[in-house]
């Protein structure tokens, strides 16, 4: 059987908070989750969202260590039009979330790039409306 594309995964200081940054961009996870050590949101197609704190990780890996240097994984959430993108970032931002500001990119999207509650990059994307 060959492997197939299940999850992503993302370790945390702070199960809550990275759960509320979450939810603030539209994934659905219990309230009773930010107590816990794992949670998961399915989103659509199927493919999972998981959250572990580093305490759990370290349960089964004591020698784990977070990664040093900036992030190494990122995430990109589409957006329903450039104005929404600009607006999502406003939001974040305001709670010092923001990171690279909205700009029209040469590859026709509006992007705006965040950081969550532990560091990882989110980026907030739309298509463009085509000239011509």
């Amino acid at each position: 059987m060959t492997p197939r594309f299940d999850a992503v995964g993302l370790v945390t200081d702070d199960m809550a908070a990275s759960l509320a940054f979450y939810r603030r961009l539209g994934l659905d996870l219990p309230a009773e989750a930010d107590g816990q050590p794992h949670a998961e949101a399915e989103l659509p197609g199927g493919t999972r969202m998981l959250w572990d704190t580093a305490d759990s990780v370290r349960s089964f890996d004591p020698g784990w260590t977070p990664p040093k240097g900036g992030h190494r994984i990122g995430l990109a959430f589409l957006c329903d039009s450039p104005a929404a993108v600009d607006a999502a970032y406003a939001e974040f931002a305001a709670t010092g979330h923001g990171g690279l500001e909205p700009w029209d990119a040469p590859w026709g999207q509006r992007y705006a790039c965040l950081t969550d509650p532990d560091g990882n990059g989110v980026d907030l994307f739309a298509p463009l409306p085509t000239t011509g």
